[in-house]
């Protein structure tokens, strides 16, 4: 698989670039202005229905070479423009001046404009668009309906793509992906996952997604370890619109909402709205998800400013199947749930509020300025069978002559947070050789975590709703970033970048005595980047990039831990290199990375100082890998989109600590060039489109991800399998005179019915003097389908 992929894209290139003199012919050049004749660097030049496309250099200059003749269609765009299209014949070389009209009124995209990647930003990213979205949004969570881009691998725990679901990109989990709204950092302030259970059915709401794979630009929030996703909820509609989806399909998976907007009301005001309610019962036993959620939005735009209040919340409650299924019941039993308790459910709402604005201070120079607000407040419950009541606080009961010291217990662990900040931006642009920005963020998140006891089969004296612990925790973000683009030459771009990030976090930790005592950690980061874009001719390109981040220790980390054994803060170092080419028919991107950690922490079995198997640093390990894109239209009807990626993932000295029941010490083993766990050293995703009639799209959707280990120890009695899934979608959509659009939508999943797990643990321990490991899985659905109606007015 590895090397035939590898054989495949190499060859579509160079037959690619063997046929380019057959037909290479024409030229069509030109300048971009605006109304008021100035240039307009940077703004894109595409030729419709082709990959075929450039940007305007400093001067406001484009050239597209090599164009067979016959007509064309070429779309002009520039952020603060209206697009501008013109229908030509080309029968000899054109040379063409187009001139951008001022948009009427300020669009949302100015204020993501900041922190996106653009041509010019040498680093590897995917634009995600609304329409692309559309196709698979029938009820599953946003990383499922990424799951076809680059280097990345969902994973389900129920099984079916709804409630808790996850990604990993090159490798690294949801904790190490910084993931922004509207700019607006969301990843959690303390465990810094990110939990898209609790935005149910929100891409409804995005009007685009951006995924940085790598340390990407700086931007607000965690640092990136392996990646930034950068959200963006609906953009203005000028005009009013009603939308309602519904759908269904396996495991009583279904979805209802309805949209609905009031374009643009006066040339000013605007409002969006959008009602959802999701279900699944899942593919593990007892796992379903209950979801409903609502956004809205009212905004003020005028032709220099715009303001924006965006109101969402998602309600959540799911059927734990956290558990797993153990390696012994894979083949007999895989969709078993180890919890049986009827209310084993984890319940939580989360209230979003975002004040977003931005101005124009004059043509070269705008302000973007954001406030916002989360509230999340919820519990999970689980039953615990014979649980030690002293560690509930509660004293042993003495009936008669017996002396109970242990009860079947019910018990609520709760979360309630405020979450708070503003983000903002400077963004100027010289229209010639010079854009800049300089922006940052501050936040601040309080946390009150706290545990109830709701019954108990034998109580004592306590109450209901005993609260057996409280652990209060607050921590404080803040950063200043400044990024730089200059073209030196009409071919070579470069640009600087450079972040300052100070944590502030006080929470309640164990002290050298071992007491559970209020303790703080302060930690300041420096993260430099820099690159160069080299244009090589009209069709293709180089770039190479560096770029540094930190990241911190997370609640756990600190909290079951001394200060004497609390890990430090990881470090990376990240190169990037890459060379892109664009034709008519075809286009290929490679881009390399170089990923060196320094103190990455990871799992080793190890109790620390306080009996905790706490996360240690380790000195050195690193990713290293190749990813290839690849889009082409094989003929007017069909087309491939296909990418890969081949990687290398090490921890160059490795010290696992295993548990050993028979003497109740540790033992300590050791390790040289292990894999990272959950690293597979090759992903691959395909998407083969056809489309016999106008309207109709049939899809063939494959998936590719290599052999991941379940630890650090590359242990083959610890590992996920390989596993190849192919789904086949069926799009129909047409528009009738009484709306704008319907569409049908047919989504067969893992068609071939592959048996397969995308998540796993592992504990290993030494027993009877042999090493023995617990495996844990978490199978995904085999063949299953969703179908569903779209309907716009």
């Amino acid at each position: 698989m590895k090397k035939g992929t590898t054989y495949l894209f190499l060859l579509i290139a160079l037959l690619w670039q063997s046929t380019l003199p057959a037909w290479a012919q024409l030229t069509l050049s030109g300048t971009v202005n605006d109304a008021d004749g100035g240039t307009l660097p940077g703004a894109a030049v595409t030729l419709e229905g082709t990959y075929k496309g450039t940007f305007t250099d400093a001067s406001g200059t484009f050239r597209l070479d090599n164009l067979k003749p016959g007509p064309l269609t070429l779309r002009v765009s520039l952020l603060g423009y209206e697009p501008a299209t013109q229908a030509l014949t080309l029968n000899e070389n054109v040379t063409l001046s187009i001139a951008l009209k001022k948009s009427a009124v300020l669009v949302d995209e100015v204020v993501v404009s900041a922190t996106r990647a653009n041509q010019k930003s040498a680093i590897a990213y995917t634009d995600v668009s609304r329409r692309e979205l559309n196709k698979l949004n029938l009820g599953q969570d946003i990383p499922v309906l990424l799951n076809y881009t680059p280097s990345l691998v969902t994973t389900s725990d129920a099984g079916a793509g709804v409630g808790y679901t996850s990604f990993r990109i090159r490798g690294s989990d949801a904790t190490r992906i910084n993931v922004t709204l509207n700019g607006i950092p969301y990843n959690d302030a303390e465990s810094q996952g990110t939990f898209f259970v609790n935005l149910p059915d929100f891409a409804s709401s995005v009007s685009s997604i951006q995924i940085q794979r790598g340390v990407g630009t700086s931007t607000n929030g965690a640092g990136a370890f392996g990646a930034s996703v950068n959200i963006q909820t609906s953009s203005l509609e000028k005009q009013p619109y009603a939308e309602t989806s519904l759908s269904a399909g396996s495991f009583g998976t279904r979805k209802v909402n309805v949209l609905a907007g009031t374009g643009l009301l006066n040339n000013h005001f605007v409002v969006d709205a959008r009602l959802s309610k999701i279900y699944s019962d899942g593919y593990i036993d007892r796992s379903f998800s209950d979801l409903r959620s609502f956004y809205l939005s009212g905004g003020y735009y005028t032709n220099k400013s715009f303001f924006r209040l965006n109101v969402f919340s998602g309600q959540e409650q799911t059927y734990q199947s956290w558990g797993g299924v153990p390696e012994s019941l894979l083949k007999t039993n895989r969709t078993y749930n180890p919890y049986t308790y009827d209310n084993e459910t984890d319940n939580y709402q989360q209230d979003n509020y975002q004040f977003i604005t931005s101005h124009e201070l004059n043509r070269k120079l705008r302000l973007n300025a954001s406030l916002f607000y989360t509230k999340g407040k919820g519990y999970y419950e689980q039953f615990r069978t014979d649980d030690e009541l002293s560690n509930y606080g509660l004293q042993p009961i003495v009936i008669g002559d017996s002396t109970i010291r242990q009860s079947d217990i019910i018990r609520r662990l709760w979360l309630d947070n405020d979450y708070y900040g503003t983000v903002f931006s400077l963004d100027y642009n010289s229209f010639g050789k010079l854009t800049a920005n300089f922006g940052g963020g501050w936040n601040q998140y309080k946390g009150k975590h706290f545990g109830e006891i709701v019954w108990a089969r034998f109580a004592g004296s306590s109450n209901i709703r005993d609260r057996y612990y409280e652990d209060d925790a607050m921590k404080t973000d803040f950063n200043l970033y400044a990024k730089a683009f200059y073209q030196f030459t009409p071919k070579l771009n470069s640009y600087v970048d450079a972040q300052i990030r100070t944590v502030g976090y006080s929470f309640l930790g164990f002290n050298s005595q071992l007491q559970n005592v209020q303790q703080d950690a302060n930690l300041t980061f420096f993260n430099p980047k820099a690159g160069f874009t080299y244009t090589l001719n009209d069709r293709s390109s180089v770039y190479a990039s560096v770029g540094v981040a930190h990241r911190e220790p997370n609640r756990n980390d600190y909290t079951q831990s001394t200060p004497a054994s609390r890990p430090k803060a990881e470090r990376l170092l990240d190169y990037e290199a890459g060379y892109k080419v664009q034709a008519e028919r075809l286009a290929f991107t490679a881009n390399a990375y170089y990923m060196n950690y320094q103190n990455q922490l990871v799992l080793t079995g190890q109790l620390n100082d306080v009996g905790a198997y706490n996360r240690v640093n380790i000195p050195n390990s690193y990713r290293a890998g190749i990813e290839l894109e690849l889009g082409a239209r094989l003929t007017s009807q069909l087309r491939w989109n296909a990418n890969a990626t081949f990687s290398r993932n090490k921890i160059k000295n490795f010290t696992e600590y295993l548990d050993n029941f028979d003497n109740g010490q540790q033992e300590a083993r050791s390790y040289q060039e292990t894999d990272i766990s959950f690293s597979p050293n090759v992903i691959a995703g395909s998407q083969l489109l056809y489309t016999p009639v106008k309207g109709l799209e049939v899809g063939l959707l494959s998936k590719y991800v290599g052999k991941q280990y379940l630890d650090n120890t590359s242990n083959e009695r610890r590992k996920l399998d390989p596993y190849f899934v192919n789904d086949i979608r069926i799009i129909y959509a047409f528009k009738p005179k009484f709306a704008q659009e319907i569409a049908f939508t047919l989504l067969l999943n893992n068609v071939l019915n592959e048996l397969y797990e995308s998540n796993g643990y592992t504990y290993a321990y030494i027993s009877e003097g042999r090493v023995t490991a617990d495996n844990g899985y978490y199978p995904q659905a085999g063949r299953n389908f969703l179908a569903g109606v779209r309907v716009r007015f």
